[in-house]
């Protein structure tokens, strides 16, 4: 019945997301696997749950009000909470995590959805879900979505929230596929111990960082916990799943690029999870090593040649750096057999994370045999303008499921 009254809304839907849904949302779903792992998860994970609020239909409708008949599509009231549950940092230590569930006030058993944000600098900390606060990308879009009937689980992932005093492990996809797991299992426990029913269905869904996390997250489920949970469906957009194909494209470039403080964030991460530890100096012209090493997310040059060492390029682009060259090919998350439906939707204009990731990993699962992938391109779509129409067409993708 949910799915069918969303369906019915949908139509009508479809010109107000290009107006007012600047934050992407992503949905996944889980199906069953052919054979079963043999990996189990830890038998609980969840350390506590706190009541944040209980939010009416005519104030979660009220959220949209400026996006004509999106307040349709409110159903029921939600509650929303904070919960804290383990999970593993990237050196493997346990540490407590914490995110956003919203809960919609029904008796009836609904979908799980989990919803992977995007990226969140460090000094936009109340951004996290868990924060629940107007800046969150949970706060309006997908706080309708609950009310349409879905229990959200939004992980804030390791970095945010309980475990802000920890460095994010950015663009790093075993760990933010095991944080998002994590809460996904904190969340069955809390609606198990609240007895709020949930149905077989599991849906995963998240734009830009979370898009290649919601990548990370099916892959992580199916490859390795399939007995566990069931993938429905997933709808990943504008993912940088690509990385090792992405790293060419950068420090091949000579035009200039304008985020590049992102992609010193993501090389900053790899130096240091994946063990290689080196110097500044070794990736970075001066004086932006200097700069980068008292401020991480400092300015930066937009032309890669000026940012970036000779000799590093030439070790990337010439394949000589095996150990960077396996921390690359760690994070890439284009090349692997999906059983469940995935769609994959991506701006062809994107200039910030390019529509080859999305090209490359359609081609790259087609070629293992997947039946069931599709690529949706957004016709002249930027990184942000395509964001709207993302969530238009993820919203109508797992509809149908």
């Amino acid at each position: 019945m949910l799915q069918r009254k969303f369906s019915l809304h949908l139509t009508r839907f479809t010109f107000l997301l290009w107006v007012g849904f600047s934050s992407a949302i992503s949905l996944s779903c889980t199906k069953e696997a052919a054979e079963p792992q043999v990996e189990t998860a830890p038998q609980t994970v969840l350390v506590s749950s706190t009541l944040v609020g209980e939010y009416s239909p005519i104030v979660l409708a009220g959220r949209v009000a400026n996006i004509p008949l999106a307040g349709a599509l409110v159903n029921y009231p939600i509650r929303v909470y904070k919960l804290t549950y383990t999970t593993r940092n990237t050196d493997g230590q346990a540490v407590t995590a914490s995110g956003a569930v919203l809960v919609p006030v029904t008796s009836q058993a609904v979908p799980l959805l989990s919803y992977q944000h995007g990226t969140i600098q460090p000094d936009e900390e109340n951004r996290a879900p868990s924060y629940y606060s107007q800046s969150s990308e949970i706060w309006s879009a997908v706080s309708v979505l609950a009310s349409t009937g879905y229990v959200v689980s939004a992980p804030d992932y390791i970095g945010y929230g309980a475990s802000k005093a920890l460095p994010h492990p950015y663009e790093h996809a075993a760990s933010l596929a095991s944080a998002s797991a994590d809460m996904l299992r904190a969340t069955r426990e809390f609606c198990a111990k609240e007895n709020r029913a949930l149905n077989k269905k599991t849906f995963l869904l998240g734009y830009s960082e979370g898009g290649f996390a919601t990548m990370a997250l099916h892959k992580l489920l199916e490859e390795k916990h399939a007995a566990e949970f069931t993938v429905t469906a997933s709808a990943p957009g504008a993912g940088a799943y690509h990385k090792t194909a992405f790293a060419n494209y950068i420090l091949n470039s000579t035009q200039p690029l304008n985020f590049l403080s992102s992609y010193v964030w993501v090389l900053d991460t790899y130096n240091r999870v994946h063990g290689l530890n080196r110097p500044l100096s070794y990736y970075f012209n001066q004086p932006y090593a200097t700069q980068l090493q008292a401020n991480p997310f400092g300015t930066v040059p937009q032309q890669a040649q000026q940012l970036f060492t000779p000799g590093f390029r030439q070790a990337v682009l010439g394949s000589t750096d095996q150990q960077l060259a396996t921390a690359f090919r760690e994070n890439d998350v284009h090349d692997w057999q999906p059983r469940a439906p995935l769609a994959l939707f991506h701006g062809t204009a994107d200039d910030y994370v390019p529509y080859f990731n999305s090209e490359d990993a359609y081609r790259a699962m087609r070629a293992r045999g997947a039946t069931q992938v599709e690529l949706r391109p957004i016709q002249g779509g930027n990184h942000f303008s395509s964001a709207p129409m993302y969530t238009l067409q993820a919203f109508a993708f797992i509809s149908q499921y």
